[in-house]
C-alpha cells in the first residue's frame, strides 16, 4: 500500500481507506466498507454515463429521465406514486415536472377525489421522447451489462435485490 494519497486511482484507494479507517477505528468492518465503496462508486459511474451520454444532451437530468420512465411504463399517475417508484421525494418530482410540463412531455391533471393530489401523464411527445431515449440509455445498459456473463449477470441481480429488500433498506424507507 502507498503512503501517498495522490498516487492512487480508486480501486487503491479503497484499499488504502480500508486500511486507515481500521488504523483508527479497529471495529471497522472492511468488507461492509468495500461492499459501500464499490457499490456508491458504481452507481455514481452508470448515473453519469447515463446522463452525460443520453439525457443531458436531451436537456433533462437524471431525475427528470426518472420520472419520464415511471410515467411511459406504469402511467398515468398520481404524483406521490410516481414518486415513490421513481425512488425520489415528492418535492423533487413536483419540481421536476414543471420542466417537464413546461417543455410539453408531461400533463398534470387534479384528481377528482382528493383536490390535493395531481395526476400526471405524458404527452405524445413525452411517450415519444422517452421510448427514443430509453433505446440509447438501454444500448448504455447492455455495455455495462457486457463485462459479465449471463450467468454472473443473474448472481449479481439477485444479490443486488437481496440488499435492496434487506432490513437496512427497509428501515431506510421507514425514514425517507
Amino acid at each position: 500500500m502507498t503512503d501517498r494519497p495522490a498516487d492512487l486511482d480508486y480501486l487503491s484507494f479503497v484499499d488504502y481507506a480500508i486500511g486507515k479507517a481500521q488504523a483508527e477505528l479497529p471495529a471497522t468492518d472492511p468488507v461492509a466498507m468495500r461492499l459501500g465503496l464499490t457499490l456508491h462508486r458504481l452507481a455514481g459511474a452508470l448515473v453519469y454515463d447515463w446522463e452525460s451520454t443520453v439525457h443531458r444532451p436531451r436537456g433533462w437530468s437524471w431525475g427528470g429521465f426518472r420520472v419520464l420512465f415511471v410515467l411511459w411504463l406504469a402511467g398515468p399517475l398520481e404524483s406521490r406514486h410516481a414518486a415513490k417508484l421513481a425512488g425520489m421525494s415528492r418535492a423533487a418530482v413536483s419540481a421536476l415536472v414543471k420542466t417537464l410540463e413546461r417543455d410539453g412531455l408531461v400533463t398534470r391533471t387534479q384528481v377528482p377525489h382528493d383536490r390535493r393530489a395531481v395526476r400526471l401523464a405524458l404527452t405524445e411527445a413525452g411517450r415519444t421522447s422517452v421510448t427514443d431515449a430509453y433505446q440509447e440509455h438501454n444500448a448504455r445498459e447492455q455495455a455495462w451489462a457486457a463485462s459479465l456473463t449471463p450467468s454472473e449477470q443473474t448472481v449479481l441481480i439477485g444479490l443486488l435485490e437481496k440488499l435492496t429488500t434487506g432490513p437496512a433498506a427497509a428501515a431506510a424507507q421507514r425514514l425517507a
